[in-house]
């Protein structure tokens, strides 16, 4: 990992009548619009989505980083998240972010470590942690059976 602090950039370009184009050295671009909620498309990534798909994404990476420290053999790792938008003192926010994380881990491996590792990687996920609203955690560990096992991820 590189020393503190990082630096990400992004451009956003749009013209009248366009979606907006999202573009990172090294990245392919990414097209975006206003979801259909706010009168957009909903056709494209919008910025609400792509806030709620960081806190998923991230949450993922953390738990790679957490199962990995603590040598947590894991298969699958299905994360479903739920931004909750509301009108706070006249102002739109997200006010929660609810996160459904299934974890199928092989025979053998103790559902209790399993558990302690997804909670910790919510703790550690620094989208969530720079984020002002609560962010809750529904988990379910599943043990698969010896036949379904493969390599770990």
């Amino acid at each position: 990992m590189q020393d503190f602090p990082h630096h990400y950039h992004v451009a956003a370009s749009a013209n009248a009548k366009s979606s907006i184009e999202l573009s990172s050295p090294g990245l392919e671009a990414l097209d975006s619009a206003g979801p259909a909620e706010f009168g957009g498309p909903g056709d494209k990534w919008s910025p609400e989505t792509l806030l709620v798909a960081a806190v998923a994404d991230c949450l993922i990476l953390s738990f790679r980083a957490v199962a990995r420290a603590s040598r947590l053999d894991w298969l699958d790792l299905r994360c479903e998240a739920e931004g909750i938008l509301e009108r706070v003192e006249k102002l739109t926010q997200f006010t929660g972010f609810r996160i459904r994380a299934m974890l199928t881990v092989p025979e053998g491996v103790r559902e209790s470590k399993a558990e302690k590792a997804l909670e910790k990687a919510k703790k550690h996920c620094l989208i969530t942690n720079s984020l002002t609203a609560e962010t809750t955690m529904e988990t379910e560990v599943v043990v698969a059976a010896a036949q379904e096992t493969g390599s770990a991820v």
